[in-house]
């Protein structure tokens, strides 16, 4: 027999799903609860969020309709925990990305990304720590007195897990390579999913795309002559070059065209002069 607790809490799950029309599952897995408050009042007046049992997601997201809103729960999150929201999912992600905050690497931790000891020198006096650093395949020396990396060395590659020995090094070079953050991995709107990988959007390559885009289609639209807003001057320029070669060929003394046809005869007549001088 369910706890009133948790009835309570499986119709207060199932009121926010049914009232918000963007619901996200985040993993809050070794989320600090230090950051954890600091982003939750940073999203104060822009999203909910709310802890929960997976069970009591399961039991309450059977009573809403919205279609879909159950695959949420395949994204399999550790500790999942619910953000309802009325932002724009891409805007809600971008706010969450941007509130993540660097920190030291702990064993059993997933590298999120290559993790890289950049050449040049390091703030490690000579000693002990320089074997650390060779036993990891770190080529490093001695320079001025202080330990010098030759040259930029893969240490962790993107998803393997960091080992103890390789925490306590990139803690001695001041390297925080894990990000702590609200993981969303998912919203659903409107009856679709949207995962971690649709959300994050390289702006300048989508910008960038979108200009690319805009060039093709406006080349396109002048190269089959079809007329709008954008086009219409590069038609224009295009008609007025094409009737003026016309003109030239066909030697019609137009305005526009007859001091082209005079510069022309100049020149003509100008290079029969150097013929006529050579002979």
């Amino acid at each position: 027999m369910p706890s009133e607790k948790k009835i309570k809490q499986v119709e207060e799950i199932k009121q926010l799903a049914e009232k918000y029309p963007v619901i996200g599952i985040v993993d809050l897995f070794k989320m600090p609860s230090k950051q954890l408050q600091a982003i939750k009042k940073e999203l104060r007046g822009k999203a909910i969020v709310k802890m929960y049992k997976k069970r009591l997601i399961e039991k309450a997201f059977q009573n809403v309709n919205k279609k879909n809103i159950k695959k949420l729960l395949e994204l399999n999150a550790k500790e999942p925990c619910l953000i309802f929201s009325e932002e724009n999912p891409f805007r809600l992600y971008k706010f969450l990305e941007k509130n993540k905050s660097p920190t030291y690497a702990k064993e059993g931790d997933i590298a999120q990304h290559d993790i890289i000891i950049p050449e040049g020198p390091t703030t490690l006096m000579a000693g002990p720590a320089i074997g650390e650093l060779q036993r990891l395949k770190i080529p490093a020396m001695v320079q001025d007195g202080k330990i010098y990396v030759r040259k930029d060395t893969v240490i962790v590659k993107k998803d393997e897990v960091i080992n103890d020995q390789v925490a306590n090094v990139l803690k001695k070079l001041d390297i925080q390579p894990v990000e702590i953050g609200i993981n969303l991995l998912g919203v659903w709107e409107q009856n679709t999913i949207f995962t971690k990988d649709i959300l994050h959007i390289d702006e300048q390559e989508f910008m960038n795309k979108l200009i690319t885009a805009s060039s093709s289609a406006l080349n396109l639209s002048v190269s089959i002559s079809y007329p709008n807003k954008d086009s219409i001057t590069f038609l224009l320029q295009k008609a007025f070059r094409n009737a003026k070669t016309v003109g030239l060929e066909a030697k019609i003394l137009d305005k526009g065209i007859i001091e082209d046809l005079i510069s022309k005869a100049n020149a003509q007549a100008c290079l029969l002069k150097s013929k006529i001088k050579e002979v």
